[in-house]
């Protein structure tokens, strides 16, 4: 009979058949057993050892992908990333599989392998699929046991993880030896032997094993997602617990309810839903932190080391109440990673005043649970009382995804010198570089002014004085340092004024808005904005690396 070796190429799509399923129990075993998921956890640990410009690289091309495809970045930065790390792990299986297909071509399978029907042929001859589930599974298990945030015994962990890998190993080489089969393909020992038994076509038996395969991806995914919903719903009310029903009054009316400049239809809102609210952090998922077990030392060159609870930092130090626009420096011109709430939390320098820093003491190098850590100086802290530890957003505590139990803000900066997820507080001597400082970034990361484009209201025109108005409208913002004019112009014409609607505080975003005279045609909308002090906006296009993007946001549109 002629033999028939299966290809590199039938290897890779058994690697497939296989790698599939193994993803869907890796993930249910995640939120079934708390078990890292090898995934993600591969993928933050590719991040941390990958220096400092190929991580910029690799944002930066996921930006302008998304970018590309008219995404939001907001919304989609941190499911790409998910959805890279699974296909990384995927493709890793598929590329295994073509590899020992291709390393056994022109040696047969064995016909004593079958004599024990489909668990003798994988025990029978089981070094090919021993050594590639050790080749792969060992290095992605090791590599996983540090990077998740699983509470699972670490050798419970590794045992099933092992597990898993081996019966993906073993199952690959039985296809191997089942699909040399499925073509009529004789065996060591056996060359030219008529088989007795019936052998499904190959094609048939992928069809079968495809079903297979998919159906056990699709319920352990499934089930996976029911579980990890459940789980989301399990963190935030535990979240939601940890503060009193009336440990927070509730948010008073914005406070600039009533002015006369009212958004252009299609502007963002001026107060972000907490749910809405940008998010990025290290990880491929938030970091949880359990407060039940939770306490943030602050230690070092302190003459009073504390270890503060949540209910101490919320009750024994003053509060503060603050609208907050916070932005994030690897955002475009024209970004949507920018939001505003109301933030509450402790005042800094209260807390510092109690744990007295000692003369030699420069620096706090707060450390965060998801790996972040960021260097403070005291200087600063001293000159701004708006600096605090916030635990709540909106009157209520932080999301877990957003920092649970305690962050920091600092005025006038891009949110990645401002950790959240707060685990640790060291008052040192010495500066030390802070986690995306020594990958490249701006020491100071002060926050560049910016002014953004959110809508041509082309669909609402208003008449006014005989006219027709297309109203315009968007943000500007430059940190701290507030707006004191924004300018739009149309075509390469003169720059008009826009009119300014009251900021939610010294602190937040500016809404403008400009009525333009309507004019039917293809049209170039510009805009720039001017600092409180009159400093304008840098319009010298700059990319957002390393300091952040600065230059004219335009949009067009068509009357």
């Amino acid at each position: 009979m002629r033999k028939f070796w299966p290809s590199v190429g039938l290897g890779a799509l058994a690697g497939a058949l296989l790698t599939a399923p193994l993803l869907g129990l890796m993930y249910l075993a995640d939120k079934l057993l708390d078990l890292p998921f090898v995934p993600f956890a591969l993928f933050d640990w590719i991040a941390t050892v990958t220096p400092g410009p190929l991580i910029t690289f690799g944002i930066d091309m996921m930006i302008e992908t998304l970018l590309l495809f008219n995404l939001s970045v907001a919304d989609a930065a941190k499911t790409s990333e998910q959805v890279a790390a699974v296909l990384m792990v995927f493709f890793i299986g598929v590329a295994a599989g073509a590899v020992l297909f291709a390393a056994l071509r022109g040696r047969a399978a064995g016909g004593a392998a079958f004599q024990g029907g489909w668990l003798g042929s994988v025990f029978s001859r089981p070094a090919p699929g021993l050594i590639t589930a050790a080749a792969v599974g060992l290095p992605l298990t090791i590599v996983s046991l540090p990077m998740g945030q699983s509470t699972m015994n670490p050798v419970v962990t590794f045992v099933v993880l092992v597990i898993l890998f081996l019966v993906w190993g073993l199952g690959l080489g039985y296809l191997r030896q089942r699909l040399s089969l499925a073509s009529g393909g004789s065996v060591e020992g056996a060359e030219d032997e008529e088989r007795s038994v019936n052998v499904i076509d190959r094609r048939q038996f992928l069809i079968r094993l495809g079903a297979t395969t998919a159906t056990i991806t699709v319920a352990s995914a499934g089930l996976g997602a029911a579980l990890g919903q459940g789980e989301r719903t399990r963190i935030a009310e535990s979240v939601a617990d940890s503060m009193p029903p009336d440990a927070m009054p509730p948010r008073r009316p914005l406070p600039n309810d009533g002015d006369p400049v009212t958004p252009a239809p299609g502007t963002r809102p001026e107060y972000t839903p907490v749910e809405d609210h940008y998010q990025v952090f290290l990880r491929t998922e938030p970091t949880f932190i359990d407060i039940s077990n939770w306490v943030l030392p602050i230690h070092g060159w302190v003459a009073n080391p504390k270890d503060l609870t949540i209910d101490q930092i919320r009750n024994d130090y003053p509060s503060r109440d603050q609208y907050v626009t916070l932005s994030c420096i690897s955002g475009r011109i024209g970004t949507t990673l920018i939001s505003t709430t109301w933030w509450t939390g402790a005042v800094l320098q209260s807390i510092l005043a109690d744990v007295q820093p000692m003369p030699q003491a420069k620096y706090l190098v707060i450390k965060s649970g998801d790996g972040f850590y960021e260097t403070v100086a005291l200087d600063l802290i001293a000159s701004d009382e708006r600096i605090m530890l916030c635990y709540a957003w909106d009157g209520e505590p932080l999301p877990f995804d957003h920092g649970f139990p305690l962050r920091i803000w600092l005025p006038d900066r891009y949110g990645m010198k401002q950790p959240k997820w707060i685990v640790d507080i060291e008052v040192t001597d010495e500066y030390r570089e802070g986690y995306w400082v020594e990958r490249g970034w701006d020491e100071v990361a002060r926050v560049k002014a910016t002014s953004v484009i959110d809508t041509v209201a082309v669909r609402d025109v208003i008449e006014a004085n005989g006219q027709r108005l297309v109203p315009v409208g968007g943000i500007a913002f430059a940190g701290a340092r507030g707006i004191s004019g924004v300018q739009v112009r149309v075509d390469g014409g003169p720059w008009q004024d826009a009119q300014l609607r009251s900021p939610l505080s010294e602190t937040t975003w500016v809404i403008w808005r400009y009525d333009w005279p309507f004019a039917a045609g293809d049209h170039t909308f510009e805009v720039r904005c001017a600092e409180g002090d009159g400093t304008p906006q840098i319009e010298e296009e700059q990319g957002n690396r390393p300091s952040g993007a600065t230059g004219i946001h335009s949009r067009k549109a068509s009357l």
